[in-house]
């Protein structure tokens, strides 16, 4: 199963109360689920996300609401190719994708956790106040029932272990699983 986590907007959004992060995204929910299927894949669920990042040109964060999709029936160069054309149309920097592995295969470079119990504007708060956080995670995104994402590189894993606590999360309950992560542009 691979994951992509993408957005169709393309402004810079630094105040959390902008009226432009409160869209539910279905059209662009619709429209990316058709971009799966006509790539030979099968799209599974999609989850609506507020994302805090860092941004080290601007020294600030920035905002974004986007989607998660699960992306069923695909491999690595399928997934690459699903987030290509997503970037493509969407006009987007990147497209976010991991695909889940084993801890041990030889293309697990990064790890996705998840936990409960996270808001946005503690994940905005934590990040600004923890610097290494902010320039070495870049940011994470929370879904609108409080459940953290997180995806940090495998060498990271010490680093977003310890901001993850710092949010408030018993490690014993976030969901650690391992994999592939590709930023495509």
């Amino acid at each position: 199963m691979g994951e992509v986590f993408a957005t169709n907007n393309t402004a810079i959004i630094t105040e959390p109360a902008d009226p432009r992060l409160r869209t539910r995204l279905t059209r662009f929910d619709h429209e990316v689920r058709g971009i799966i299927h006509a790539q030979g894949a099968r799209p599974g669920a999609s989850t609506l996300l507020d994302g805090v990042f860092w941004s080290g040109d601007l020294k600030q964060a920035t905002y974004e609401r986007s989607r998660e999709f699960d992306v069923n029936r695909v491999g690595r160069d399928g997934l690459h190719h699903i987030a290509g054309v997503i970037a493509k149309q969407y006009h987007q920097e990147s497209v976010l994708t991991f695909r889940c592995l084993p801890r041990t295969a030889p293309e697990t470079d990064a790890v996705e956790i998840q936990a409960p119990g996270v808001s946005a504007a503690r994940l905005r708060n934590s990040l600004l106040a923890n610097p290494e956080a902010r320039d070495e995670l870049g940011g994470g995104s929370v879904t609108l029932d409080g459940r953290l994402v997180l995806i940090a590189p495998l060498a990271d894993l010490p680093l977003a272990r310890k901001f993850t606590e710092s949010l408030g999360v018993d490690w014993n309950t976030a969901e650690v699983r391992y994999g592939d992560e590709e930023f495509v542009s």
